[in-house]
């Protein structure tokens, strides 16, 4: 199972090198968590190791893989899970989450690229993050990805999704900037998307910015601050699933600290009302 502790009012934040020297005196109740990709820290050691390894003691680690390649054709990178399973092992991280994509192909594309949304495809991916979750012997929290295209696409981008969970027995990342990245770029209702995920498996939640790139084209960057129409849709998504641990993805363009940590105040303030209105609804019944 997943070690995440379901439920709960938690707000963290992506850890990049670029915002490493800002952290190091942060000051208690402003962070409860940081968010590390395991394949760049992994046997990292000096100058960084040793400031990873302060904050790991201070505050728990959630790991957001990027390069399992969960869809691929290739075998599975076995010394890639049993690395992620020490480390997992080594600083307690509650809870281990990668794309519902493919990244390579007898190599390593540097994208996170869509899988084919049919049946076959299905079988392929619920056997693999089986074998994982076997191999970790803890649950697999998958992230609903961001794409720009569907090859071969013989279902929708949420019965795909509910099929391979199901098959799989996995948790959901639920990512609500990417339900309003793919919203706008194949023209969906987000709201309607985000009622037809199974979100009784949603143990874990991101919030991102993105670029506009055109009125009907927008790319998911992760490198400027949330909109007001993904708050809302975050809103939206603590009214269906209660609570979850929700992280703030920031990959570039940096905002100085102030302001980075105002956005997870945010998140903050939307779980504590997601709360209130939720012991309100409780009292009123």
């Amino acid at each position: 199972m997943s070690l995440v502790n379901k439920a709960v009012a938690l707000a963290g934040l992506g850890l990049r090198r670029d915002i490493m020297s800002s952290l190091q005196s942060l000051p208690a109740g402003e962070l409860d968590f940081f968010e590390v990709a395991p394949e760049n820290w992994i046997g990292l050691g000096g100058r960084l190791g040793k400031q990873f390894q302060a904050l790991a003691e201070r505050y728990p680690i959630y790991l957001h893989g990027l390069s399992l390649n969960i869809g691929g054709t290739a075998p599975l990178d076995i010394e890639l899970i049993n690395n992620i399973k020490q480390f997992i092992n080594r600083f307690n991280c509650p809870l281990y989450s990668e794309h519902l994509t493919y990244c390579g192909d007898n190599g390593h594309l540097y994208d996170l690229m869509p899988i084919p949304f049919t049946e076959e495809a299905v079988k392929h991916v619920a056997a693999r993050i089986r074998e994982v979750q076997d191999r970790l012997e803890q649950k697999l929290v998958l992230e609903n990805a961001s794409y720009y295209c569907a090859p071969d696409q013989q279902m929708s981008e949420s019965e795909f999704i509910n099929a391979v969970m199901a098959e799989a027995d996995c948790e959901l990342l639920l990512d609500v900037n990417n339900i309003y990245v793919n919203s706008i770029n194949h023209g969906y209702d987000p709201y309607q998307f985000l009622s037809e995920l199974p979100l009784q498996r949603a143990s874990y939640i991101h919030v991102a910015g993105h670029y506009e790139e055109a009125e009907d084209l927008r790319v998911d960057t992760h490198g400027a601050d949330v909109i007001d129409p993904v708050w809302d849709l975050l809103k939206a998504a603590y009214q269906q699933v209660g609570v979850l641990p929700t992280l703030l993805e920031r990959d570039f363009n940096f905002p100085p600290m102030a302001e980075l940590l105002a956005e997870v105040a945010t998140i903050k303030q939307l779980q504590a009302l997601a709360q209130k209105n939720s012991a309100a609804v409780k009292a009123a019944g």
